[in-house]
């Protein structure tokens, strides 16, 4: 394919630029659907806590800690995930992920004791953690500057419709055969997906022999590439002013909200409203529309106003307004009439985050783009998994309470992390075009 374009590229740039912003929309696919994923797995194990818990006699906080193995795994990887994106390339990195990913599913689905329980979980994570960062690398080398918010928010909206999957459909698949099933399916899904990735995916126009889409890589097209450091790219990416107010922010707004959406926000509807699981699930998939949504919407407005700060304070606001809400409802139980318009614009206010990817990238050097994102990612999946953990924690600590008021304890961890998220963003600094006079 490479010796095919070569040729034209020679010939023209303008042809060449045409198969570019053509076959990008192939690499982008292919990646969105391996992002699909990455929400099937990260959602799923709310649905499936009773079963899993009867199977295997856990706790609520054995339970916390085996679902927060997904994002303990997640974090650990994200730094690694940086470098390799960097300098491996996203083909490569995120094809050995999917393989990873799809193992783990297999053994979570066939697992004989709680060990192999935590460890299919982990292997998904570690395996998952690959997509994101890669795929962030993918949109900054296949995608314009003034496109890159808005594709993010896009990969948002389409990814979280894995999540869609993990819930109504997949709480109907295990009514019919069982969770381990369902498990087993998802893996083997994830390996072909796989081989996918390794076909179709290029890491840039470039290797294709056509000419750089990205304005930044345009500008670069005829320099010697500086060696890649370990070293030196975290001092640039963590000496820069804004990062960690940006960090912070991330680590902030991920906490509650995945905890929520990821395991424990389905048993609160079981338990507190005396839902049915299935039932459960079409309340819980509102908030991944919700993100879906938000997700598009927030990077289009922010990239047609130019500004990062400002929809990033008003997201954020509204979204401790929220969880203040459903803490201050009676016994922390909004009205079932209510809670899915609750549960959407939860979803919607909490995707500010994709504007902190679009911050990093703003403030980085483009060499260290997928270094920068990661040490978000990073800090916000450890919130994750020590918000899921603690929860669990919790419930079990004040169960001689009601469900629904031991839930409502938990439930303070989220708000407490809406607050500071919010508190964060009032450090970031405007990395917008409007602040650097249009581009």
């Amino acid at each position: 394919m490479t010796e095919q374009y070569s040729g034209e590229c020679r010939n023209g740039s303008g042809e060449g630029m045409k198969k570019a912003l053509s076959y990008r929309w192939i690499v982008w696919g292919v990646m969105v659907f391996a992002f699909m994923v990455v929400f099937f797995h990260r959602f799923a194990a709310a649905v499936v806590k009773d079963d899993v818990t009867r199977d295997f006699s856990l706790s609520a906080t054995a339970f916390g800690a085996m679902a927060s193995m997904y994002f303990y795994a997640y974090m650990i990887m994200q730094i690694p995930v940086g470098f390799l994106a960097d300098s491996l390339g996203a083909r490569i990195t995120v094809s050995l992920g999917m393989f990873l990913a799809g193992a783990g599913s297999v053994i979570f689905g066939f697992a004989p004791s709680s060990f192999w329980l935590f460890l299919g979980r982990f292997l998904v994570g570690i395996g998952v953690s690959t997509v994101f960062v890669s795929i962030m690398k993918i949109q900054s080398q296949w995608f314009r500057d003034r496109e890159f918010a808005t594709i993010s928010g896009a990969t948002t909206l389409v990814g979280n419709a894995g999540g869609i999957f993990s819930q109504g459909p997949l709480a109907l698949l295990i009514s019919v055969v069982s969770w381990r099933a369902g498990f087993v399916a998802i893996g083997l899904l994830t390996l072909a997906i796989a081989a996918l990735c390794f076909r179709f995916i290029r890491n840039r126009p470039q290797d294709m022999g056509l000419p750089p889409v990205n304005e930044r890589e345009i500008a670069r097209a005829n320099l010697q590439p500086d060696p890649f450091s370990v070293v030196s790219g975290l001092k640039n990416v963590l000496s820069v002013r804004g990062i960690l107010p940006a960090t912070l922010f991330y680590l902030f707004n991920q906490a509650g909200f995945f905890a929520l959406i990821g395991t424990w926000g389905i048993p609160w509807m079981v338990n507190a409203y005396g839902l049915s699981v299935q039932e459960a699930s079409s309340y819980s998939v509102v908030l991944i529309f919700g993100i879906m949504a938000g997700g598009f919407i927030t990077g289009w407005i922010s990239d047609r106003l130019g500004r990062r700060k400002a929809p990033m304070l008003v997201s954020s606001l509204l979204h401790m307004v929220l969880w203040a809400v459903i803490l201050l409802s009676e016994n922390g139980m909004p009205p079932l009439g209510w809670l899915k318009v609750v549960f959407f614009l939860l979803g919607i206010t909490n995707t500010a985050f994709i504007l902190a990817w679009s911050v990093a990238k703003e403030l980085t050097s483009e060499k260290y783009t997928g270094l920068a994102i990661s040490i978000l990612n990073a800090a916000g999946f450890l919130s994750i998994a020590v918000c899921t953990s603690v929860m669990g924690w919790v419930i079990d600590l004040f169960a001689a309470l009601p469900p629904a008021g031991a839930y409502r304890m938990a439930f303070m961890l989220p708000l407490v992390s809406a607050v500071l998220s919010f508190l964060s963003v009032l450090f970031i600094p405007e990395t917008g075009s409007v602040k650097h006079g249009g581009r």
